[in-house]
């Protein structure tokens, strides 16, 4: 174990109960991701075929390998080995995939982050992460270069795309190095990534990732579910620095010696065009995304989506119309999945020719999952309960054991906070979060975060955040704010405690709806009842009081 590493994992006690039942889930002890992902198509007769496509740019594996070698001896000649941890703050773009597999070939730990994160999330990550150096997009150094000053352990900046001349740059830490690496010869369960999620106490969890965890859902969900084969391009949205973009837009293809295709933000005919320019074979997207782009017009006339054979759809549950106008529209299927950032990746899952619209689908192959009662007690087919699972995979967070022993439970059982229900063949059916995790858009968004800076607004005596249902996200953050003695309502002040929602924290996470209160509802020990937020049955605000 890496000095300084072993004191922020959780105790043996506290650890899933990892299983690993298929053969080809059992990896030697020696074991590096970036060598398995990036080596061994590069030196195994794949070195001329396409790896990334983005726009106009095409690196083949040959290409991509030269870059990661020479960006190892950059990092090298920096100080940064093994065990050290490293941000990375790139959009989706040729650069953070070559950052990516530089970390892994070296042994240093990749701390991606979602762009649209604001400087306040980024000092806590970095801090709380330990790590001495970021490879940050020239627009987007903004935010980090503010985080440095509350995260004094950033010490140094390496810029991507647009840089200064003062600036240490990746293109010039590469320029000049050699073109070959070996990649260091790292434990299989060492660690190369730590991936920030948002709870529903609204503070970032560090969530471990060992080589094999990365390697073993790659064996799992997309071997088994996906059947990729080197022909197959990915393509979609989701950021690489969320784990649902990681494994689909970056671990997938390359186990398999495929192809991905990066594109910018979504926009719907943006998306459309790139799957039928760049011919991509399977897209990962949100379900908001397949029904915005179903709101295109003249859909298939005007794009050719003949090469798209699976579309996977996750990070909020998918409906069973927008499966069926995706299928009705363009002929391809979509497959529903739950996933989380402690399991790295997808768990449960529809199949090809097997989906149930309004279902998620079944256990992944190599996964156990269950549906229990708070006591861990299996309830009977058709009665709610929380989802347990046990797979390769688990739940390993970094220097936050009281939140580790209340994922971990029932004797090693990864427990997500999901409630579903399983039916009489074994499909599992989402119901609902167990927390008031608010997932809008596909993103998940933890109200009490929110709450926190809407609170922080000298106009905002207290606020409460719930979800507000909505017909194209699905639900959108509405906050219930009880203003400040002498402040009045009024479509300006709504405007202003948006924006400055969005200048403290990733703009996605603003109120879209506010609505003024003479008081929130609280239980009789002083907890907001938030279920009666939901239900709308609040007292308005009253200029008389």
């Amino acid at each position: 174990m890496i000095p300084g590493v072993a004191e922020s994992l959780p105790a043996p006690e506290l650890m899933p109960d990892r299983v690993y039942t298929l053969p080809e889930l059992r990896y030697p002890l020696r074991l590096n991701v970036g060598a398995e992902l990036l080596d061994s198509n590069a030196e195994g007769g794949r070195a001329g075929r396409p790896a990334v496509l983005a726009g106009p740019r095409t690196l083949t594996y040959g290409e991509l390998a030269k870059r990661v070698n020479q960006l190892c001896h950059g990092l090298r000649s920096m100080g940064l080995d093994r065990g050290d941890r490293v941000l990375l703050r790139l959009p989706n773009v040729p650069e953070f995939i070559v950052a990516w597999l530089a970390c892994q070939k070296l042994g240093i730990v990749s701390v991606g982050t979602m762009p649209m994160l604001r400087a306040r999330e980024l000092a806590y990550i970095a801090a709380d992460a330990g790590t001495r150096a970021a490879i940050v997009w020239g627009a987007l150094r903004e935010e980090l270069e503010r985080a440095q000053a509350q995260a004094p352990v950033l010490k140094r900046l390496v810029v991507a795309g647009e840089a200064r001349p003062s600036d240490t740059t990746l293109a010039g830490l590469m320029t000049g190095e050699s073109e070959r690496f070996t990649a260091v010869d790292t434990e299989r369960d060492e660690l190369a990534m730590i991936a920030y999620t948002s709870g529903s106490t609204g503070v970032p969890k560090g969530c471990v990732h060992v080589h094999r965890d990365i390697l073993a859902s790659a064996d799992s969900y997309a071997r088994h579910v996906l059947a990729p084969s080197e022909e197959d391009r990915f393509g979609g949205h989701p950021t690489l620095a969320f784990t649902f973009g990681t494994g689909g837009l970056l671990v997938f293809p390359f186990r398999f010696g495929a192809s991905t295709v990066l594109s910018g933000p979504f926009a719907p005919e943006a998306m459309l065009e790139t799957f039928a320019s760049q011919r991509v074979t399977l897209a990962f997207c949100a379900p908001t995304s397949y029904r915005l782009m179903l709101g295109v017009p003249d859909l298939t006339r005007r794009f050719d989506l003949g090469s798209l054979r699976l579309g996977v759809s996750a990070a909020e549950p998918l409906p069973a119309a927008t499966w069926e106008a995706w299928r009705k529209t363009t002929g391809v299927e979509l497959l529903d999945g739950i996933g989380s950032t402690e399991m790295f990746h997808i768990f449960v899952s529809s199949l090809p020719g097997r989906v149930r619209p309004g279902a998620t689908g079944l256990p992944v192959t190599g996964y156990d999952c269950r549906v229990v009662d708070e006591a861990g007690r299996e309830v009977a087919p058709g009665q709610p309960g929380l989802i347990a699972i046990k797979g390769p995979t688990g739940c390993k967070y970094w220097r936050k054991p009281d939140r580790q022993a209340e994922y971990v439970r029932f004797g090693g059982w990864n427990v997500t906070g999901d409630v579903y229900v399983r039916d009489a063949d074994g499909y599992l059916v989402y119901q609902c979060r167990s927390d008031d995790m608010i997932v809008s858009g596909g993103y998940k968004i933890p109200g009490p975060e929110i709450e926190h800076v809407l609170d922080e607004h000298p106009a905002v005596a207290e606020s409460a955040v719930v979800a507000a249902p909505d017909a194209t996200r699905g639900f959108i953050v509405k906050a219930f704010v009880v203003l400040a003695a002498g402040r009045a309502p009024s479509a300006e002040l709504v405007a202003e405690l948006q924006e400055h929602v969005k200048r403290e924290l990733a703009p996605y996470k603003y109120p879209r709806a506010v609505e003024f209160v003479e008081r929130l509802p609280r239980t009789e020990t002083g907890k907001i009842q938030r279920f009666v937020l939901r239900q709308a049955d609040v007292i308005p605000w009253d200029p008389a009081k």
